[in-house]
């Protein structure tokens, strides 16, 4: 694939994958790829876990599973992230940016506004909605037949100093490298990061991936084949709408809009992105 399709075309993955495994030749080019980062003096600050055996996804699952029904049920998903929803697709498009809930059952979608915000979070309780989506996180990991965990040496990601922000920089130039070589391959990529969002959730992946004390579990994803045939999730949303450069860009001071030239359409480009996650 083009590497500019690829951009173009990365997407993440919400629903199931295909269930193979992920062809050897393919798991070694990923991590291949990813080893080809940059990074700060040639640092290389990342390793990474590869998850195959069904018993250990499982046991992953479940922790991720759990961590989505408490955090749902807790509500401080709701207050943390309300600000990113959008409820129509007109208020995704006028907003180009945020998450668009475009599937649910039938009995949440008069309301959804409501439900999915910090007041509604009884409600969503008594729907059982944090116990749907708890279920569905569970299944979709349990299911991904690769997860691979991304650490950087804490010789280098230490709080305060700038070798942390130069490894963090160079993990994103790393999950973005998995992820283009992913979307060539046809393979699809979700991050798992409820697990995260609760206390002492993640501490249970570290665990149970044996992460020694000198290295820091940053990042947990699941990959697979994609699907195109694949049931979406019971809720699910999009994300495909973008800023257009005029916001996001500048020429040489804060404000300046980009010269007309810059700003020309590309040759190739697509004039609308498809609607995919």
């Amino acid at each position: 694939m083009d590497l500019f399709n690829a951009i173009r075309q990365r997407r993440t993955t919400n629903g199931p994958f295909r269930p193979e495994p992920i062809a050897p030749e393919h798991l070694r080019l990923l991590l291949e790829m990813a080893s080809r980062a940059p990074s700060h003096f040639n640092s290389q600050p990342w390793r990474f876990i590869v998850v195959q055996d069904a018993e250990r996804r499982q046991r992953i699952a479940e922790i991720a599973g759990e961590s989505m029904r408490l955090l749902m049920e807790e509500g401080s998903f709701w207050r943390r992230y309300s600000r990113y929803f959008r409820f129509s697709r007109e208020e995704a498009e006028q907003s180009a940016d945020g998450i668009h809930f475009d599937s649910m059952p039938g009995v949440l979608k008069p309301f959804a506004r409501y439900v999915f915000s910090p007041k509604g979070g009884a409600m969503m309780n008594k729907l059982q909605v944090p116990r749907v989506l708890g279920h569905d996180a569970q299944r979709l990991v349990a299911t991904s037949p690769l997860l691979l965990g991304i650490t950087l040496t804490r010789g280098e990601y230490q709080a305060g100093e700038l070798s942390a922000l130069y490894s963090v920089i160079s993990l994103g130039a790393v999950i973005q490298t998995i992820w283009l070589t992913a979307t060539a391959l046809g393979i699809g990529m979700q991050f798992v990061s409820t697990p995260m969002e609760v206390e002492g959730q993640w501490e249970k992946i570290v665990a149970l991936l044996g992460v020694p004390d000198d290295h820091a579990l940053l990042a947990v994803f699941r990959l697979g084949y994609i699907d195109p045939q694949a049931k979406r999730p019971t809720i699910d949303w999009v994300s495909p709408q973008r800023k257009p450069i005029t916001e996001l860009a500048f020429s040489e001071h804060w404000g300046q809009p980009l010269p007309a030239a810059v700003l020309a359409p590309v040759l190739g480009a697509p004039e609308e992105e498809p609607p995919q996650p």
